[in-house]
């Protein structure tokens, strides 16, 4: 169960974003609809991270396994192990086959979906870092969407969203264009949507993507596939 040293801390209790040195080490998601959020780390007790509530860290996302990843003090730093999760837990892009240290500054990658930054105690760091609000961010339960930071406003059509949605749920793996069928226009037969539908919906919402951000390409086309999300 989450107890209180592990609550996120709100900006009126650390005052001003501005560089200073931690008493304590803390884990800052990057990148997520919570994106900017902080927990401290506590020597006396591990840390968990999963989609289970009952998670110090609780990721509601079903790429995430329910009990994901743990961190824990050992001897003289904090580790991260990976709990048997389906998709992984990455340091700095390496597989957590294995328990693994964490030096000031790693980047911890929870099954490709959210990024969370170590920082060390004692480390001058910024509260945000500069890549906070890079690349795509969804909230399921408001269905909007951010692109760099940036809120798409007017919101994405139905469409458009239930097609983000299933490229952000496949988790970077390729969604085929019967999956597509089924997730954008779940009422309809395979035989009722054509190709050209697809590809005409797909265009849109790389060109509304592209109003935000028209330097990186997030949905790939995978030739005699379908397509997949890569994301910042």
């Amino acid at each position: 169960m989450s107890t209180e040293v592990n609550q996120p801390i709100t900006e009126a209790e650390q005052g001003p974003l501005r560089p200073r040195t931690r008493e304590t080490a803390m884990l800052v998601l990057q990148r997520g609809a919570d994106a900017g959020r902080r927990w401290p780390l506590d020597r006396s007790r591990p840390l968990t991270i999963g989609r289970s509530d009952e998670c110090d860290i609780a990721l509601p996302d079903r790429q995430v396994s329910r009990y994901h990843a743990r961190i824990t003090w050992q001897g003289d730093g904090y580790v991260v192990e990976d709990l048997g999760s389906k998709n992984g837990t990455h340091v700095n892009g390496q597989d957590v086959t294995e328990p693994t240290p964490l030096q000031d500054g790693d980047e911890l990658q929870i099954a490709l979906r959210f990024k969370l930054a170590f920082v060390d105690a004692g480390a001058t760091a910024p509260l945000t870092l500069n890549n906070d609000n890079q690349g795509l961010r969804l909230d399921k339960e408001t269905r909007q969407v951010w692109i760099n930071g940036i809120l798409a406003d007017p919101p994405l059509s139905l469409h458009q969203y239930r097609l983000l949605e299933a490229l952000w749920d496949s988790g970077g793996s390729v969604v085929t264009r019967e999956q597509i069928i089924q997730a954008v226009w779940p009422e309809a037969s395979s035989e009722g949507v054509s190709e050209q539908a697809i590809d005409a919906l797909v265009r849109r919402l790389r060109e509304r993507i592209g109003e935000a951000d028209d330097e990186f390409r997030y949905i790939i086309t995978v030739r005699g596939h379908g397509f997949r999300l890569e994301n910042r």
